[in-house]
């Protein structure tokens, strides 16, 4: 038996490339200074490699405007802050949806009481699709943005991102495309309608905790929340007006930039892999390792949900639908035992890592009728899941219910 079967990849991938382990320590030991902030060479390198990933992930996501406009945060979660502060005042009117992540939730929640935004909430079918009609319906006069869960952390349901933002483009309404969960496993390109993507780097980008970052279209202006040192234009008295240093006040993490540097030449190497035509160019690269993740991942989430289908004791949230698109996640409830001891049993009898509870989603769960039992069982395999891993967390399942 392995110390652990790791299950808990929708929460952060693990483990990481190695390459993404060696450059971090590597240029962490040999550039860890202060960047942008100096005029010696260690500075000046260290700020090229920013830069460096910058470009690299703005041509991951099919951006073509000026890659300064690629601003660096904490993660998602801080970037959703950034987004919404940055664009919705009082009389506003934002729409989100059930399956939104207590990332979008709670801002948009504290922003309606303190500053009187108007929120309208899309609910999702019964195999988690938000429909284009509710789309339109949800829109009013005042509508500034929609934000879009690009896929469940909770059911795996990846939405019509192309539909709903053709229909936001309609009505002159903003789009803020989550992509927590599909960042660096499905294509999600900018030139599709996005006017802010947000993304975190710990998890499908195969990068660090701590890091994050957000894509900002060229006709989009958000207004800073944050205010502090950038290294330019010390002598004023605000911030800076350009990005990225508009949104980026104080510091970022150059061990956590490194990480994403790395995970990025991480992503080209393995498209290179993969491709039968060779090519230098990045985002062609990355756009083959992502098809040949997202094939991976969910051969193991369809081999999980195939057997879990076949338990009687086992229901599962959502329904799988063939003409639909999922992530590698789903989440599953056991007839009289709640999920939480569902998990804990599985980690302490076969050191399986599964998540259980609301998964900081909790209107995923309200629309789903499992938030009163206090959620359900999360399972989500990684790139680096084992078929052997599958088959030992099957069998501890099937163990623990006889």
């Amino acid at each position: 038996m392995k110390d652990n079967y790791y299950f808990d990849n929708a929460a952060t991938t693990w483990p990481k490339p190695e390459p993404v382990y060696e450059f971090m320590d590597r240029f962490f030991r040999s550039h860890g200074v202060n960047p942008g902030r100096s005029g010696h060479t260690l500075a000046i390198e260290a700020e090229q490699m920013i830069f460096s990933t910058r470009k690299m992930l703005a041509q991951f996501f099919g951006f073509t405007g000026d890659p300064n406009r690629v601003v660096f945060t904490q993660n998602a979660t801080d970037s959703l802050n950034v987004a919404l502060k940055g664009l919705l005042r009082t009389g506003d009117h934002i729409v989100i949806s059930q399956l939104d992540h207590n990332a979008v939730l709670r801002p948009v929640n504290h922003m309606r009481r303190d500053m009187g935004v108007e929120v309208s909430v899309l609910n999702p079918d019964e195999s988690g699709l938000i429909g284009i009609d509710s789309v339109a319906d949800g829109i009013t006069e005042k509508t500034k943005a929609i934000v879009v869960n690009h896929a469940s952390n909770v059911i795996g349901i990846v939405q019509d991102l192309g539909a709903i933002a053709a229909v936001a483009k309609q009505h002159g309404v903003l789009v803020i495309v989550d992509t927590a969960q599909t960042a660096g496993v499905l294509d999600v390109d900018m030139a599709d309608g996005i006017d802010v993507l947000t993304f975190t780097g710990h998890k499908g980008l195969f990068g660090p905790m701590g890091i994050g970052g957000m894509i900002v279209a060229e006709n989009v202006e958000l207004q800073a929340s944050r205010f502090g040192g950038t290294g330019m234009d010390s002598i004023s008295a605000f911030q800076p007006d350009t990005y990225p240093h508009r949104l980026e006040a104080g510091t970022i993490s150059i061990p956590g930039v490194a990480g994403l540097n790395a995970a990025q030449k991480w992503f080209a190497a393995l498209g290179q892999s993969v491709l039968e035509e060779k090519t230098v160019d990045h985002a062609a690269n990355c756009k083959a390792a992502r098809h040949h993740i997202h094939k991976t991942e969910t051969t193991h989430s369809k081999k999980i949900w195939d057997h879990l289908a076949s338990v009687e004791r086992v229901r599962l949230m959502g329904q799988r639908a063939e003409q639909n698109e999922y992530v590698a996640t789903l989440s599953f409830l056991v007839d009289g035992m709640p999920a939480q001891q569902m998990a804990e049993m599985l980690d302490a009898d076969a050191h399986v890592c599964v998540r259980a509870g609301l998964h900081c989603a909790p209107a995923v769960h309200s629309a789903f009728g499992t938030a009163e039992a206090g959620g359900a069982v999360r399972v989500s395999p990684g790139y680096f899941t084992e078929s052997a891993d599958i088959d030992h967390l099957l069998e501890s399942i099937t163990q623990l219910l006889q």
